[in-house]
């Protein structure tokens, strides 16, 4: 599937599924580095590039979540996704927020996986391949390419699911926009959970508005919503 061995850490306690998946990772053409424990995840990624990130949640010595957060301290490049037995509403939301890109709860299929870290890899291709993509956002300077958002010299250093979003918000700045539109388009599909953590991202990006007051981020109860900015 790859034309290049893309470089897979995958963090899982339970050995059994971890080469399982290592295996079929594998098969698929990727590079794949299997560590048992969160600790040991930290440690290889601090000595190695890695072009994705699969990580369990419950492990040993250092859990999922304190593990996406030191990726993060790092890179927002990196696409990060949760494998992991926890449903819990709560706990996908705390995934969003410590960094994840996505959530797969167990079990899953192989199939689904692998075409979710496909359309990962081939954005963040795209991303680094591409021309530059910016917008100016009244007064704040949006950079898709480098992941960035700038008020005078502040600089706000957005996750990849951030900057998807953001992008979209751009390109339809000042038009309603429905729920189910943004998921579909950033998401990929539309349901519960994910609007869930959609709404994570819309406080987020919330936060990095108030630099400037003229843009906002409008709820438009029922619908959607609508990305107020002003004309440049």
């Amino acid at each position: 599937m790859q034309t290049e061995k893309a470089k897979v850490l995958l963090a899982e306690d339970d050995l059994s599924l971890g080469y399982v998946i290592k295996d079929n990772l594998t098969d698929a053409g990727y590079d794949v580095v299997l560590c048992p424990d969160g600790q040991s995840a930290i440690d290889k990624f601090d000595k190695n590039e890695f072009s994705i990130c699969l990580l369990d949640v419950m492990m040993p010595h250092k859990n999922g979540y304190d593990v996406a957060k030191k990726i993060r301290q790092q890179t927002d490049l990196i696409p990060i996704l949760f494998l992991t037995a926890k449903s819990l509403e709560e706990d996908r939301i705390k995934g969003f927020e410590t960094g994840a890109d996505d959530y797969i709860v167990k079990p899953f299929s192989m199939q689904e996986l692998l075409m979710r870290m496909e359309v990962f890899l081939r954005r963040s291709k795209k991303m680094h391949s591409d021309k530059t993509v910016f917008f100016v956002i009244g007064k704040l300077q949006f950079s898709y390419t480098d992941l960035k958002l700038t008020i005078g010299k502040e600089v706000f250093n957005l996750t990849q699911k951030e900057a998807d979003l953001l992008k979209f918000l751009c390109e339809h700045s000042n038009r309603i926009l429905k729920r189910e539109e943004v998921l579909l388009n950033v998401w990929g599909k539309d349901d519960y959970f994910l609007g869930r953590s959609m709404d994570v991202f819309i406080t987020k990006l919330r936060k990095y508005f108030k630099s400037d007051p003229q843009v906002n981020l409008e709820t438009i109860h029922g619908v959607g919503f609508r990305f107020n900015v002003p004309a440049s």
